[in-house]
């Protein structure tokens, strides 16, 4: 993935950052308990968050530390693919939820070793480190939920 400006480099991850809001604005609204619903609102507003901190970056008012690197269990390796569907239980949704955070993850990572800006590099590896932050959350979800019982 190339990006001819620094600007549409921020675009494209601002319209991620988007989609993830409204991913899990729609998951909210699948779960039957209120506090899934509840926890997946709260990821909504995290990616919200994301798109104002690079709004923020965009218009020159905020550069990102990177964070220091975050654990990872290493669950979504051993889960099965999920399609979400209006029928969706917790434990598929937090299987959706890790892929989502793995993946931007991943996006940021890639994304930063595109930026020719140090700075820039270094705030999308920030991001990614807080995507990674959520995708620990899902996991350590997951596994008192699911794979402790087991």
């Amino acid at each position: 993935m190339t990006f001819s400006s620094v600007n549409e480099l921020l675009d494209f991850a601002i319209s991620k950052e988007e989609a993830a809001a409204k991913f899990y604005t729609e998951l909210a609204g699948k779960m039957d308990k209120p506090y899934m619903r509840t926890v997946f609102e709260e990821f909504a507003r995290e990616e919200a968050g994301h798109k104002k901190k690079l709004l923020e970056i965009k218009s020159g008012e905020l550069l990102l530390p990177v964070a220091a690197k975050v654990a990872d269990l290493k669950i979504t390796e051993h889960v099965t693919e999920v399609t979400p569907t209006p029928e969706l239980d917790y434990q598929q949704a937090l299987i959706l939820a890790m892929k989502q955070e793995k993946a931007a993850f991943k996006l940021y990572n890639d994304l930063a070793e595109t930026a020719g800006d140090d700075s820039l590099r270094a705030t999308l590896l920030g991001l990614a480190q807080e995507e990674a932050k959520h995708k620990l959350r899902f996991e350590i979800e997951y596994d008192e939920c699911f794979l402790t019982e087991n």
